[in-house]
């Protein structure tokens, strides 16, 4: 790419979250708005997958319009076009992918399927105090839960990851089952702050035994029996549950550094903004004299600034596909991904 200033549009629309961000290569991240459905789940307890799409159809071009006239750009000064292509929800990808490839074709200009956990990966290098690789990645969210050996973009080996629930979509079932407003994992965390973290211990899955892998059903489970024993200790049951999620994540992150030898962890994805976590793990960090990055709070969960810059990235190296067909891959390893 020649283009002396390159600007990608990045479009998210994975889940229930519809992200746009515009990235450049003089200025970095320019514009960024999201639109989240989370009042439009919360009377089912949990995301609806058709009406998740209806809304993404709904927003994603008034959103696109609104970052454009927050840049001060026109849909002419884009250069590339970034979308969300897994994983995710088919019917949400794919109201992302077609409204990118069709923009992309009108302008003629190229277009790249984003690989949703890269975004999350990457996320950290939209601050201005950014890591270096090659750095161990812990990506925490609703429907992911994994370790990752990061060498460079696109360079990728997963060490573990979660063998039945992830971490956030654990936070999620256990705050249901303590009765809990959606979306769950917050309310758990804010309910945990009112807990003696003292009254119930619970364990520490799969920090009996070697390896990477994580499990957290069987602590769902024993939240769930708890509860049933004390129906009056909530608070208790929610701190206990958080105490030990946080800190089988710290353990496995310890595990994973000491495996690589690499001094900077990077955390990443909706459970990132947990408090607690962070606490575990930056402790972790001075104990072992390991740099820890996060992204901002309001990066922690899907948005279109994270698939910008990922998109952007790949883009200026001339990443791309040769045909205008909707592509979107729900099921999608990181692994897969071409190193840039």
């Amino acid at each position: 790419m020649s283009t002396k200033v390159f600007i990608t549009l990045g479009i998210e629309s994975s889940c229930d979250e519809t992200g746009i961000g515009l990235y450049s290569s003089e200025k970095g991240l320019i514009a960024h708005q999201l639109f989240s459905q989370v009042e439009l789940h919360a009377e089912y307890g949990g995301v609806v997958p058709e009406l998740a799409s209806r809304d993404h159809i709904q927003r994603t071009l008034p959103l696109i319009k609104a970052v454009l006239s927050e840049a001060e750009l026109q849909l002419s000064d884009i250069n590339g076009i970034a979308y969300t292509a897994g994983p995710g929800l088919a019917g949400a990808l794919l109201v992302g992918s077609s409204i990118a490839k069709s923009l992309a074709w009108s302008l003629d200009i190229p277009s790249l399927a984003v690989h949703h956990m890269e975004g999350h990966l990457l996320a950290p290098l939209l601050e201005e105090t950014q890591p270096e690789f090659p750095f161990v990645a812990l990506l925490v969210s609703g429907g992911h839960t994994m370790l990752v050996d990061v060498k460079g973009i696109g360079k990728y080996k997963i060490l573990g990851e979660s063998l039945d629930d992830a971490v956030g979509e654990a936070f999620d079932k256990t705050a249901k089952i303590l009765g809990l407003s959606y979306p769950g994992g917050p309310a758990l965390a804010a309910l945990a702050e009112q807990g003696d973290e003292t009254r119930f211990k619970f364990p520490r899955p799969m920090t009996d035994r070697p390896g990477l892998d994580f499990s957290f059903s069987g602590l769902k489970t024993f939240a769930r029996n708890t509860f049933a024993k004390y129906p009056n200790e909530k608070a208790n049951i929610a701190k206990a549950f958080e105490v030990a999620t946080t800190q089988t994540l710290m353990i496995k992150c310890r595990r994973a550094l000491e495996q690589t030898h690499y001094s900077t962890l990077i955390v990443a994805g909706g459970v990132s903004a947990n408090q607690s976590l962070r606490k575990e793990l930056n402790k972790l960090g001075k104990k072992l004299a390991v740099n820890v990055f996060y992204p901002r709070q309001e990066f922690c969960t899907d948005n279109g600034a994270m698939i910008a810059l990922a998109g952007h990235l790949r883009l200026i190296k001339g990443h791309k596909f040769i045909t205008n067909k909707i592509t979107i891959k729900p099921r999608w390893s990181l692994e897969e991904l071409e190193a840039v």
